[in-house]
């Protein structure tokens, strides 16, 4: 009897034993909805590098649950091609895994990023974002990591991303004159102020995550950041032809070169006046210039290029453009809503490679889909010598929808692109009455441009274009100060140089 009470006492150690010994594997979380916890959201390393350096920052994991729980994997978006590195747990990698947290315990990540300043921005560019992620039980949480590889002018600072931020000069100036580039951190909006831009200048728009939804319901991204000038405020700038200003978003990668979308744009507010771009290159937004309502420029050689929405839009706004370069855009590369005042002197319009048409007027402005209800007002635009052209049939839109203000057109000695538009009731007469002296570009293998897939809209050999425009007074040069023909000018952006 005792060596039966020996024999089931061992028999309960030993299964007691094997329970323990399994125990902390069978207690693991399993749960795919079951999160961890993070000490910041944003691991950033706020130090702006003026030489060769590093700085390092720390990140805590939490485990707020009851029971143990292992990471299957932790690791840096990028791979090995990160500047960020990282020791968790002791292992020092950017790819760890099967990392196990006790209930109610946490872990310690150590990040440290080397940065040189003297690369070339390419390589080492003003802000350097990556992410740093970790999978557990099938869900994936992300921590952005962040650095500054560039001393360059954080304006208004280094901690505005995703932020909405005022700034006023009390009526003065403000000049960006420093030779180191400047990096606009989310919105930025001018008030009371003369912002002046001098020729060199480079702007880079990092901004934040910014989103909308479509007419589908669907929620989409892009990029907010973007520069404002206020009703009481103006800005002037004042590039030349061998020193442009340039303003662009912040990716600085080759890939990025020729991307729309990365910044949202320069904004004009309701009735800011005294705004002048002069020889200025704005590219890769999502609108390249918006001059809002009673809104006034003078625009003169410069391009807007690369967007995903308009290059120039004008919305019951005053708007003179000379020599200038709209090309490249995704919709209109120039739109004109609820009227206004426009007019256009030796400028190429270009759409190819969408259906958007070149060029789009309105006297109206629709505040619901069917344009039941809307804003109208006056129309007068006049183009001059200008391209106006794309990949498509038709390349201008027109569209009076109010009988109650006027809608007032003129087009002179202009290259067009136009076929179903004479076919409307309204407008069957444009070229005889409407457009004085244009060449209706329709076919497509006439010769305009000369290398459109290069971006380069310098007029071909043969081009069209060549000595069809009448001088314009105080208009002598092009885009690129070459000076135009006295009596028989090209029309266009550019004229055509002799070799």
């Amino acid at each position: 009897m005792k060596l039966l009470y020996c024999f089931t006492a061992v028999a309960l150690l030993l299964a007691l034993l094997a329970l323990l010994a399994c125990n902390g594997e069978d207690d693991l979380i399993t749960d795919s909805s079951a999160q961890l916890e993070f000490s910041r959201d944003t691991l950033t390393f706020d130090t702006v590098f003026t030489q060769l350096g590093s700085a390092t920052r720390i990140l805590k994991v939490y485990n707020p649950h009851s029971q143990p729980i292992r990471i299957d994997r932790i690791y840096v978006a990028s791979g090995s091609q990160s500047k960020f590195r990282f020791n968790v747990d002791g292992e020092s990698s950017n790819d760890v895994r099967d990392i196990e947290i006790r209930a109610q315990d946490s872990l310690y990540i150590f990040g440290e990023v080397t940065v040189d300043p003297d690369q070339d921005v390419s390589i080492s560019p003003f802000v350097i974002n990556d992410a740093l992620q970790f999978e557990t039980n099938g869900n994936e949480q992300t921590i952005v990591l962040e650095a500054w590889g560039q001393n360059a002018n954080y304006f208004p600072s280094r901690f505005s991303n995703d932020s909405i931020t005022a700034f006023s000069c009390g009526g003065a100036q403000l000049v960006w004159d420093d030779p180191k580039p400047y990096v606009i951190y989310g919105i930025v909006f001018f008030d009371e102020c003369e912002l002046v831009i001098p020729a060199g200048a480079e702007i880079y728009v990092h901004g934040g995550l910014g989103s909308f939804f479509d007419e589908d319901g669907n929620r989409l991204l892009y990029n907010d950041g973007r520069i404002v000038i206020g009703p009481n405020a103006s800005i002037r700038i004042e590039g030349t032809v061998d020193n442009p200003v340039t303003i662009q978003g912040d990716r600085l990668e080759e890939f990025f070169d020729e991307v729309p979308g990365q910044w949202y744009g320069l904004i004009l507010s309701p009735e800011s006046r005294n705004n002048v771009i002069e020889h200025a290159v704005i590219k890769n937004a999502v609108v390249g210039v918006v001059v809002d309502s009673l809104a006034r420029l003078d625009i003169r050689n410069t391009q807007i290029y690369n967007t995903t929405a308009n290059a120039l839009f004008g919305r019951h706004a005053s708007i003179q453009a000379t020599n200038c370069l709209f090309r490249d855009n995704s919709a209109n590369s120039v739109r004109v809503s609820q009227g206004g005042d426009y007019n256009f002197d030796y400028c190429t319009l270009a759409t190819f490679g969408t259906d958007a048409s070149a060029l789009s007027l309105s006297n109206v402005r629709c505040l619901d889909p069917f344009c039941q209800e809307f804003f109208d007002n006056d129309l007068n635009a006049r183009f001059r010598n200008c391209i106006i052209t794309g990949s498509q049939s038709d390349q201008i839109t027109l569209a009076d929808l109010s009988d109650a203000v006027a809608f007032n057109y003129t087009f002179e000695h202009c290259i067009v692109r136009v076929e179903e538009l004479l076919e409307d009731d309204a407008y069957p007469n444009f070229l005889t009455d409407d457009c004085n002296t244009c060449i209706n570009n329709t076919n497509r293998e006439s010769s305009l441009f000369l290398d459109i897939d290069e971006g380069d809209y310098h007029l071909d050999t043969l081009s069209i274009a060549e000595g069809q425009a009448i001088p314009l007074p105080g208009i002598t040069t092009d885009l690129d100060l070459v000076d135009r023909d006295e009596q028989v000018p090209d029309i266009g952006c550019y004229e055509y140089v002799y070799e």
